[in-house]
């Protein structure tokens, strides 16, 4: 079976720090860049990061760009998010998503996780 679990998520302070974790089976992971999609209370989703097949490229969104950290582990099927310096505008549910494009940008194949709720507050 196609999946992709997070883990992770909870209640932390303004200030603090948390990892978020998203384990991959069922597909070649190696094969699929992965990317976190974050959603807050009321509003539409939100990309933050990604991270390429080998783990050579990341990319951030400027809202976390040096507070987040994006890595993988190919050999454990599983990529993370480090948060820092978390704000109260960070809560919301993060997903992780995996996604590759092949025949030539014909064919997109894609797979989320169910979510992992983040929640900054004091």
């Amino acid at each position: 079976e196609v999946q992709l679990v997070e883990s992770g998520g909870g209640l932390v302070q303004p200030g603090g720090s948390l990892r978020l974790s998203c384990a991959a089976s069922g597909f070649t992971f190696d094969d699929y860049n992965m990317s976190w999609v974050r959603q807050a209370p009321g509003k539409g989703l939100e990309w933050v990061s990604a991270i390429s097949g080998k783990g050579g490229s990341t990319y951030y969104s400027d809202s976390v760009k040096g507070r987040f950290t994006i890595s993988r582990d190919n050999a454990k099927n599983t990529v993370y998010l480090q948060m820092s310096s978390l704000k109260p505008e960070d809560t919301a549910v993060y997903y992780c998503n995996a996604r590759r494009v092949f025949g030539g940008g014909a064919v997109t194949q894609e797979v989320w996780g169910q979510g992992t709720l983040v929640t900054v507050s004091s």
